[in-house]
């Protein structure tokens, strides 16, 4: 037993000079770590407070990549915009695609990028990386409604509405997402439809003014 004691003893040793002797470990926790028989407690409480300051030094280089990663993004973000501005479309759209191949899963990156789209009039593009999104991220109100936008603009009505009807299953509690849905139907010139959903919109904000008017449009043309 004896003999088995200081194997131990002669182990724990060894381990503290061969973390002591670490330089990157010492840049992390630059305290002497000197082990002697008897101080087993005071080594443990040595040893927790390394232990917090690595998972601290992870968490913080973690971060930092993250913060350099979303430099990045913006960095690419800004250089396609810089071609839609000038409508270098073709250029844009490959700097954009470099950047979806990177961050594949990023359904809000899809949606800034199908935004952009939207607001240059390349609706079929803008279509492609919300239906994406979507996919990610089904919860997400705002993606049907920016995809419903891209839709009515290219004149894809009947998709348009298959996708407001999956968005209203998620919630249907957005009165802005039946308005939308109404813009639809009206530019669609489906009347009758358009005033049900300006009446759904006001059911559920009855304050809501442009709905209000959408629906006095659409029963003036049912008349």
């Amino acid at each position: 037993m004896k003999t088995e004691k200081q194997e131990f003893l002669r182990l724990l040793e060894d381990s503290t000079m061969y973390l002591a002797a670490s330089p990157k470990l010492q840049e992390v926790y630059p305290i002497a770590f000197v082990f002697k028989e008897g101080e087993e407690r005071q080594l443990i409480e040595t040893l927790k407070e390394l232990l917090k300051e690595l998972q601290k030094n992870v968490a913080n280089e973690a971060q930092q990549m993250l913060e350099a990663l979303e430099r990045q993004k913006q960095a690419e973000l800004e250089k396609g915009q810089s071609f839609l501005d000038t409508e270098q479309h073709e250029n844009a759209i490959s700097v954009f695609n470099a950047l979806l191949t990177r961050f594949s899963e990023d359904a809000e990156l899809k949606s800034d990028i199908a935004e952009r789209y939207i607001r240059a009039g390349l609706y079929s593009e803008a279509f492609a990386q919300l239906a994406e999104a979507i996919e990610l991220s089904p919860e997400n109100i705002r993606y049907y409604n920016s995809i419903g936008m891209a839709l009515r603009k290219m004149g894809k009505f009947d998709v348009a509405e298959k996708y407001f009807a999956k968005a209203v299953k998620v919630a249907g509690k957005d009165p802005h997402l039946f308005f939308n849905l109404g813009r639809v139907y009206l530019d669609w010139e489906k009347w009758d439809k358009c005033a049900k959903s300006a009446m759904m919109a006001l059911k559920l904000d009855p304050e809501f003014k442009e709905a209000e008017k959408m629906l006095a449009f659409a029963n003036k043309r049912i008349a």
